[in-house]
């Protein structure tokens, strides 16, 4: 199989048909084998069931139905391992992405011979204040934390390689730094190519200012996960022997400070609880030790974490 379209979902009832149909007309204009996989992730409307008639009349379009609404991440997580194609098509089922980049995304990852290639919205159409500064704010943090230079990290139209897919886990809201979870797997050749974004025609955007904030905040987790989510202790003991030694520090100074003064000097000294450095080592004592059991716990949970379920599937169809 060619290519394996995986379209994760949330009540765009009204877009999937035309989508659906754009999709044909492409795959048959390049006679692609493909496969379309919707995952429809706990839609209130009646998506699935358009779904569900679009699979009657085609056999190529395939489906996974949530039970509740779990995210973005865990709906591109099940549609990758359902996916056979040798090259996956990510995207949008707003039609803000345009199936007719998809030839183009594929030669580059068949014939440029890239192990990912990510869509970059060059020219947008999104609200200035709310989406677009707020958007390359974040691409710019995104590049400088993860040494990834993307343009558009946020873009859902993505191709892969089926072997980058498979070899990389989707958690959380780490949907946005695919390329950086495909680069820590050792997958180092990334591209990027100018798509058209295309302005929302049904419906409301499902994402508000809220993602921004979610995203700097997984940046932040991914950077931590990328240097040290497989040895904690080397994080949180580093900066528990930091601590301690402002501890010992602060206590050595105040045994001689007062020793220096009853015995050199021979003066009256203030008692060590009035000492202000008493309390900055007590401080620090109890900081440091916090962070060393931060690590040794982090270390115990690597070892014992289980990997249980992260979603519910209600139904699939051809799968």
């Amino acid at each position: 199989m060619n290519l394996s379209i995986i379209i994760p979902l949330l009540n765009e009832q009204e877009s999937l048909p035309e989508l659906h149909s754009w999709i044909v007309k492409v795959m048959q204009a390049n006679q692609y084998s493909y496969e379309v996989i919707f995952i429809d992730d706990g839609s209130t409307d009646d998506s699935w069931h358009v779904i569900e008639d679009l699979n009657s009349k085609d056999s190529n379009v395939k489906g996974i139905r949530f039970l509740r609404n779990y995210g973005k991440s865990q709906a591109l997580h099940a549609g990758f391992n359902k996916a056979e194609g040798d090259v996956i098509i990510t995207m949008d089922a707003d039609l803000q992405d345009s199936p007719d980049e998809i030839p183009e995304l594929y030669q580059m990852i068949t014939n440029g011979n890239y192990d990912l290639v990510s869509g970059w919205k060059k020219k947008r159409y999104d609200h200035v204040v709310t989406k677009n500064l707020p958007s390359k704010l974040f691409n710019w943090a995104a590049r400088k934390t993860s040494g990834v230079y993307l343009n558009d990290f946020n873009c859902g139209l993505k191709a892969y390689k089926n072997i980058v897919i498979k070899n990389i886990e989707v958690s959380g809201e780490m949907h946005r730094y695919i390329p950086v979870l495909a680069k820590n797997a050792g997958f180092s050749k990334i591209g990027e190519k100018v798509v058209i974004h295309q302005a929302r025609k049904y419906g409301e955007s499902k994402f508000g200012m809220s993602r921004f904030i979610n995203g700097f905040l997984d940046l932040i987790t991914i950077w931590f996960l990328t240097r040290y989510g497989k040895r904690p202790m080397h994080f949180f003991g580093a900066a528990g022997v930091l601590m301690f030694l402002i501890g010992l520090i602060s206590t050595a100074s105040i045994i001689i400070i007062k020793l220096t003064k009853l015995f050199v000097f021979h003066e009256p000294t203030i008692l060590v609880a009035q000492n202000p450095l008493f309390y900055i080592a007590l401080t620090s004592m109890i900081i440091g030790s916090q962070l060393f059991l931060a690590g040794f716990l982090g270390e115990i949970i690597l070892r014992t974490k289980n990997n249980e379920e992260r979603y519910k599937i209600a139904s699939e169809i051809n799968l």
